[in-house]
């Protein structure tokens, strides 16, 4: 059982997609407000949608213009947590020589994950909005990561999709410059839907594909399995809530295992394609950034 949002007039609608790709619209303003109703009867999310969805007819999805499932009030997200993952950062900081052991290689080794900040409701965008280029970078990928929504204790309420768009070139001339490699206008999306924790038996069996099209041709296509994490999901979300307030409706981003090669970039008027099975597609165009203003 997924759960949506569309744009329905000029509000943004809550709704539930059946295995038919049916969609039934719910009565609450959003995702948490579900979930909250949902806790004051001693149930799940899943128990209510189920209740709704055998009442009322549905409406393809096909025909709704979708948008973010939730505002999450902050994106987080993890780094180093696949080997190909070590390896695409260990390119950039030797600068393709791999002639040495880096931090990477000692965070994907060490106890403590690498968890860092990456976007706020305003500056997150859904299915079929652009994602932009980052002006003064000149090596820049899509991220194609599981992400994780969880309430403020840190409890998994369901899983979507996230691009983490990232700057090769940036982060790999000196890991202090990670925010500036990770976050900026509309580097973050997610979607189409989030799939309800109940309505998956196994997290690490779900499989993230990932296409990208130039002047409509398929320039890349990778995918890899969530098995495939060094870390564990859970792992990764108490180390996010230690110490740390954390609010209903955040999203984890759990790291990427399908890197394009090293010679790639993306370029104005690509276009991205996230696939989960079970979630549905995450698909952004994408776009240049306008030159920055210089500062003297």
């Amino acid at each position: 059982m997924r759960v949506i949002r569309y744009i329905k007039g000029t509000e943004k609608q809550l709704a539930a997609v059946g295995q038919d790709n049916q969609v039934v619209d719910l009565p609450y303003a959003d995702f948490m407000s579900l979930v909250a109703a949902a806790q004051s009867n001693n149930k799940t999310a899943f128990d209510i949608i189920k209740q709704i969805s055998l009442k009322t007819a549905g409406k393809p999805i096909d025909s709704l213009t979708l948008t973010t499932p939730i505002d999450a009030p902050e994106v987080w997200a993890s780094g180093v947590t696949y080997k190909k993952s070590k390896e695409a950062r260990n390119y950039e900081a030797t600068q393709g020589k791999l002639d040495r052991e880096t931090f990477y290689d000692k965070v994907y080794d060490a106890e403590r994950p690498e968890i860092f900040f990456k976007s706020t409701a305003a500056r997150t965008v859904g299915p079929n909005d652009p994602v932009y280029l980052r002006s003064d970078s000149n090596w820049q990928i899509p991220e194609p990561e599981l992400g994780l929504v969880i309430d403020r204790h840190g409890n998994v309420l369901g899983y979507t999709i996230g691009n983490d768009m990232s700057c090769r070139d940036i982060e790999g001339e000196n890991p202090l410059y990670l925010p500036q490699a990770k976050v900026w206008k509309s580097s973050c999306s997610i979607g189409p839907a989030i799939l309800l924790k109940e309505a998956v038996e196994d997290p690490y069996e779900l499989q993230i594909k990932c296409r990208i099209f130039r002047e409509n041709e398929l320039v890349f296509e990778g995918s890899a399995f969530v098995n495939q994490l060094k870390r564990t999901l859970n792992e990764l979300v108490q180390y996010l809530i230690r110490d740390n307030s954390i609010f209903d409706g955040t999203v984890l981003l759990t790291g990427t295992c399908v890197v394009p090669p090293n010679e790639f970039t993306l370029q104005d008027q690509d276009h991205i394609e996230i696939e989960i099975p079970g979630i549905g597609v995450l698909s952004n165009p994408v776009k240049q950034s306008e030159t920055a203003v210089q500062v003297n």
